[in-house]
């Protein structure tokens, strides 16, 4: 029985010295992506490539963010103040919030339902901290947002709820830090503080729940417009 013990607690250290170490050999190739210091010069570069506006789409972009800590992450517009992103963040992070907030806040121009991802949020969330404590190697740590409730087999283009603007994030431990990939169908540049406000308090809670220091964040977005005035965006 103690050898058996000792070999239960010889694992736990493993995993934990993983958990605060380096997760699994690799390279990461993001190296080669534009980088940004903060989310707010990352903003910025989108709201230049798509000067144009209107129906005008930027495909593939791709850009890496230093630090995406959500002190660091706060990207304050005349659309969103830093009352309107915490509101949405609460929203989104599946947290309470009051009908008085709601009235506030709540405005058609800064998205509707396809930009609504609590549904289950906080499940998504334990699941993603359960699977990188429990193995800290893992690829599997994902938060999918595909739709509010239907399965994929439903999916109706037509319908704002199941064409969501993000659809995956992945994190996973390097370098002794939690990092985190965002994959994108569709983003507004104007929409653009509200989620990544949103990404790095959730990045913030995991790597809390890990005792593990944040990393980078790298976006990857298919379709880049200015702003909602785009075509079926």
């Amino acid at each position: 029985a103690s050898s058996r013990a000792r070999q239960k607690m010889r694992a736990a250290c493993r995993r934990l010295s993983a958990v605060r170490g380096h997760g699994s050999p690799s390279q990461n190739l993001n190296a080669r992506l534009p980088r940004f210091a903060t989310a707010g010069e990352m903003y910025a570069e989108m709201r230049k490539v798509t000067e144009p506006g209107g129906d005008f789409t930027v495909r593939h972009f791709m850009g890496v963010i230093e630090d995406i800590r959500p002190e660091a992450s706060v990207v304050e517009t005349e659309l969103f103040p830093r009352e309107a992103l915490v509101y949405y963040t609460k929203k989104n992070m599946g947290e309470a919030y009051s009908s008085e907030e709601a009235e506030r806040w709540q405005l058609a121009e800064r998205g509707g339902e396809q930009g609504d991802y609590r549904d289950g949020m906080p499940e998504k969330i334990a699941n993603v901290v359960d699977c990188l404590r429990t193995e800290p190697r893992s690829k599997r740590a994902v938060v999918p947002i595909p739709f509010s409730s239907e399965g994929s087999k439903t999916v109706d283009w037509t319908n704002q709820g199941q064409t969501k603007c993000c659809r995956e994030l992945y994190l996973y431990l390097e370098d002794g830090k939690l990092k985190c990939t965002g994959v994108l169908r569709m983003q507004n540049a104007s929409i653009f503080p509200k989620n990544i406000h949103f990404f790095a308090t959730l990045i913030a809670k995991v790597a809390d729940e890990l005792q593990v220091e944040v990393g980078e964040y790298t976006h990857i977005i298919m379709h880049l417009c200015h702003d909602r005035s785009a075509v079926s965006c």
